[in-house]
């Protein structure tokens, strides 16, 4: 008896988990037209395997419909083959269902486009951990820390570019045991898709390694978090570059300035689906390198949404390396849902033609809060509770989800939270770690 090769037919969620089902490789053709079955419910299965409340119960029928664009074949030195193909969630009918992510990231897309004339070009920057029991501590950016996990770096590097995106580059980051990966930016869903097959590329690359890597937001209060980084600049119909004027604040040209603003004024309101874990909120503190107010900052790390440098000095270079960065969001979102929330929350700056605030050059957690109230600048929600009711409270940023979307996300997340009742903070960390 020989092995059946089978491909694995997935879907990234609320809990920012990829779930899905197997099916055999030569039925590739008739998946891609008659999809595989999925249950509503399965939405409301939270990061920690408990089914939070559901309007679903047991009712209904969806398909999982596989992306032939969005398939990776990945085979790792030890013979190990990996197969993948990312997928929407849609009705018996045919229509995308509510609460498909990546069909939500689609739909904000295009509502850019109507309203501008504009394609986002996306990367993201990911953070991770190598679990183990003596963590690799003293090598912040180091060679050495490097050369560790050389083997890791080099296999995972491959693997990604066997998947079809560009490595960019890999190091050893400034907490134990922590690396960044970056990949070459990527037009609309499929940026999103790559981060998705970047985190479980990574997991992969860990597990046939004989190790185990974790995107947790933190693993311990007492050190650094992981963070996910959103670099977004946007092009026409042609490609041709449309984030850059030099004479605009910071370079930006008048949509991303509109765009930057609607993403600092409806910041605190989606943040919730940004950076949705119970612990995600130990990390958006102040002198974290994170973020902690709906602040612009040039190329400051502290600020929430950051205008990046360039390194190039022809007008040309910068127009297409010139671009913003998202920094409050983490691996515990699903790519899709993050990035479709900023991108309405964008594409409603333009549409209300907003002007962005002047960039901070302070300390924020230092100034009086009628100082900050007088500049347009609060807070961040501090915890999940608070972050879902900014998000459920404000009708603008619900509106840009079908109608239900918004009580099934908080339902979702009330019943991540009932798991984590009477636990204390080091007891929540762990419970990520082992999820993320």
């Amino acid at each position: 008896m020989s092995s059946m090769p089978l491909i694995f037919a997935a879907t990234c969620d609320i809990a920012g988990r990829v779930r899905g089902k197997a099916f055999p490789a030569d039925q590739m053709n008739k998946r891609l037209q008659r999809g595989l079955g999925w249950t509503p419910t399965n939405v409301q299965i939270t990061c920690f395997d408990r089914i939070a409340e559901t309007p679903f119960g047991a009712l209904g029928d969806l398909l999982m419909i596989p992306d032939a664009k969005a398939d990776l074949d990945v085979t790792f030195p030890n013979g190990q083959r990996e197969r993948l193909i990312l997928s929407d969630i849609t009705t018996l009918e045919g229509e995308p269902w509510d609460f498909c992510l990546r069909s939500a990231l689609k739909s904000a897309l295009a509502r850019l486009h109507a309203v501008a004339g504009a394609h986002l070009v996306c990367a993201f920057e990911h953070e991770f951990q190598i679990k183990s029991d003596a963590p690799l501590v003293n090598q912040a950016y180091s060679r050495e820390g490097f050369e560790r996990q050389r083997d890791l770096c080099e296999v995972l590097m491959g693997a990604l570019k066997s998947a079809g995106l560009e490595p960019d580059s890999i190091m050893k980051e400034y907490g134990p045991s922590q690396y960044e990966a970056v990949v070459a930016p990527a037009r609309g869903v499929r940026a999103a898709d790559h981060a998705v097959i970047l985190r479980e590329l990574t997991r992969s690359t860990a597990r046939h390694l004989g190790q185990a890597a974790t995107f947790t937001p933190i693993r311990d209060v007492a050190s650094v978090g992981n963070g996910v980084h959103i670099h977004m600049s946007f092009v026409d119909d042609e490609g041709t570059p449309l984030t850059y004027d030099e004479a605009g604040p910071c370079g930006m040209s008048k949509l991303t300035d509109a765009f930057a603003a609607g993403v600092l004024k409806y910041l605190p309101n989606i943040v919730a689906l940004t950076a949705p874990s119970a612990i995600s909120y130990e990390r958006l503190t102040p002198h974290r390198w994170s973020a902690a107010y709906n602040n612009l900052g040039f190329r400051d790390r502290e600020a929430s949404l950051r205008v990046c440098p360039v390194t190039v000095r022809d007008p040309a270079s910068i127009a297409r390396q010139f671009n913003i960065e998202y920094r409050a969001a983490d691996a515990a979102a699903s790519p899709y849902l993050a990035l479709a929330a900023i991108v309405h929350a964008g594409a409603q700056g333009i549409e209300d033609d907003l002007t962005a605030p002047a960039p901070t050059e302070e300390d924020l957690s230092l100034l009086p809060p009628a100082d900050l109230q007088a500049r347009g600048f609060v807070r961040l929600p501090e915890t999940l509770e608070a972050a879902l009711e900014a998000f459920t409270s404000e009708p603008v940023v619900t509106g840009w989800f079908p109608k239900d979307f918004a009580a099934v996300y908080r339902a979702h997340k009330e019943g991540e939270l009932a798991h984590l009742e009477g636990l204390d903070t080091a007891a929540r960390c762990a419970a990520y770690e082992d999820t993320y």
